[in-house]
């Protein structure tokens, strides 16, 4: 196993420099037959997972949160020469903050390590919050977003304060992360997902949201369903799956095939 994780690093090292970018850095080790790369940027931990053969432009997924949760769409982008990465910065739940980590982030994989300048984000559950805030602050730099079950609203959760049950813990992670003073500016707060839709749709990012019509956690109409009527009426491109009788879990599709193919088609956009 050794061996062969050498290889493929050395290719990938191969390949990074006839791209003209610095090869991948860090602790290597195995991701399901491909090298996952553990290093750190601006003082956080990030991971990014190389394809064998890295495709044309360099095409990439960056998830918001729970990497490694049903992976099957990354193993299947892997073998079409995505690479997929991740910043660990949890408990920040997209505030501002974790966005201006992941502009650092941005930048170096761009520009250091060679990936496309339009990254594909996933969104699954409180991580619609990191892509979707990350996105609007940055909306020429997304090839499109795959929200699953996606967070799109912090007072429905972990707010708690339409449908869901709602997490106490987080919401106050939501008032001290955000900087508001009490959570009366918090609900008051008109940057949420649902809320800063214009830059995507002006920018023609296409969106594809799974879910479930039976999400007690997340609740879809207060997400997911407010997502798409003012996308539409904005007129930006989403595409809805639902999941009749489903919960907030399980996440993603049996057959990961639909998902798999929005992110290639767009990938190039």
């Amino acid at each position: 196993m050794r061996c062969m994780l050498a290889i493929v690093a050395l290719c990938g090292l191969v390949a990074s420099v006839a791209n003209g970018a610095d090869p991948l850095p860090g602790k290597t080790s195995d991701w399901n037959g491909f090298t996952k790369y553990d290093f750190e940027v601006d003082g956080k931990s990030v991971l990014i997972v190389a394809p064998k053969e890295a495709g044309p432009g360099r095409p990439w997924v960056w998830h918001g949160e729970f990497f490694g949760h049903k992976p099957a769409p990354d193993i299947a982008l892997l073998g079409k020469g995505f690479h997929i990465a991740y910043m660990r910065v949890p408990d920040m739940l997209g505030s501002p903050q974790a966005v201006a980590h992941w502009n650092v982030f941005y930048k170096e994989a761009t520009e250091k390590y060679g990936l496309s300048k339009k990254v594909t984000l996933v969104g699954l559950s409180r991580g619609g919050l990191y892509c979707y805030n990350w996105a609007a602050a940055n909306p020429d730099k997304v090839a499109s977003i795959y929200g699953d079950a996606p967070v799109c609203d912090f007072k429905s959760w972990p707010g708690g304060k339409g449908k869901g049950k709602g997490s106490p813990r987080d919401w106050k992670l939501v008032i001290e992360r955000y900087g508001f003073t009490d959570e009366a500016a918090a609900l008051a707060y008109d940057k949420n997902p649902v809320d800063n839709l214009k830059p995507l749709a002006a920018a023609g990012v296409p969106l594809l949201h799974v879910y479930g019509d039976a999400d007690d956690v997340v609740p879809w109409e207060e997400n997911t369903g407010l997502i798409a009527e003012r996308y539409k009426k904005l007129g930006g491109s989403i595409t809805l799956i639902g999941k009749k009788g489903v919960g907030h879990h399980p996440h993603g599709l049996d057959d990961s095939t639909p998902i798999v193919d929005f992110i290639v088609k767009h990938a190039g956009r």
